[in-house]
């Protein structure tokens, strides 16, 4: 028995819950890290106090790279590309400030769950492409994501942050 048009469109609502709630979660860290609390100042004081040095360069690189990824994600526009934004900036926020912490988001200093679910989420959007409601569908661009869509939110999202966190990560000796 073949997929219903009832079935598929349930597909595509799903990647669009998806793809719109995980673009509006990195929209908001962005938001909150340029124009919330300490703004820039006060993010690059804490990525300084995590190891990231310059503070400033990685507050401002983090903050682009939530607010652009997160736009995308909502319009559906190169979807993999804007997951593996996602991936990048989890990934160096698990092992810069969550992993050290336990996995529950609940325990002092913030586990990892919630930065290893916002990691997994976006690989496998990555995989599943944005859907036919997506401007990557109408524009016929990485649709649907499959091995490739897969390979560039985990190895473009892991590579970079892989590179980032070897180039400026220097965490104080414990």
């Amino acid at each position: 028995m073949g997929a219903t048009v009832s079935d598929l469109d349930a597909v595509d609502l799903a990647l669009l819950v998806l793809r719109v709630s995980l673009g509006v979660v990195f929209l908001a860290h962005g938001y909150n890290h340029v124009f919330g609390g300490g703004k820039i100042a006060g993010t690059a004081r804490w990525f300084e106090s995590l190891g990231m040095r310059p503070g400033r360069l990685h507050a401002w690189t983090a903050s682009v790279t939530e607010l652009g990824a997160g736009a995308l994600l909502v319009l559906g526009l190169l979807t993999p590309l804007a997951c593996a934004g996602v991936v990048g900036t989890m990934v160096v926020a698990w092992i810069t400030n969550h992993l050290r912490n336990g996995f529950f988001i609940f325990r002092p200093g913030e586990g990892y769950e919630y930065v290893m679910t916002l990691t997994l989420a976006a690989i496998a959007l990555g995989g599943l492409g944005g859907g036919e409601w997506s401007i990557d569908n109408a524009l016929d661009v990485f649709q649907p994501g499959g091995w490739w869509g897969l390979g560039i939110a985990a190895v473009a999202g892991g590579g970079g942050a892989a590179a980032l966190l070897a180039l400026f990560w220097r965490p104080a000796p414990r």
